[in-house]
């Protein structure tokens, strides 16, 4: 893995909105922080999401990039496809992986269910 570079899953978003010191630590010094477009639509179909939450994640969105899905993206179909199988995860879990993996990053989760994708590095 390259650098600094992370990918957050929808629960370390979270846990950066609520201002998690220890987040806020590993990520100061980040090369680059991304987030799933499906982290996105997680977060923000939330139900109990506050207008002040949607402002939040919203000013937040603009100082992290968010990966796309796009059909286009042979290499990334592959390893969503690859990922699923292989570590038998959710599809919304297995394009997060997938994704991470294609940015050279590591992925920033409190799930524990990634911790068995063996090529995958997971920060808890």
């Amino acid at each position: 893995m390259s650098g600094n570079r992370y990918v957050l899953d929808t629960n370390a978003i979270v846990a950066l909105l609520q201002g998690s010191s220890r987040l806020i630590l590993l990520l100061q010094d980040a090369d680059w922080i991304g987030v799933s477009v499906i982290s996105q639509i997680e977060f923000l179909a939330f139900s109990g999401l506050s207008q002040q939450d949607h402002q939040l994640f919203e000013q937040f969105l603009q100082r992290v990039e968010v990966v796309n899905l796009v059909a286009s993206d042979a290499v990334l179909i592959e390893k969503i496809i690859e990922i699923r199988k292989q570590y038998r995860l959710k599809l919304p879990d297995a394009v997060i992986a997938a994704m991470t993996i294609q940015n050279s990053a590591s992925l920033v989760t409190a799930d524990q269910e990634f911790a068995k994708v063996a090529i995958l590095t997971v920060i808890n």
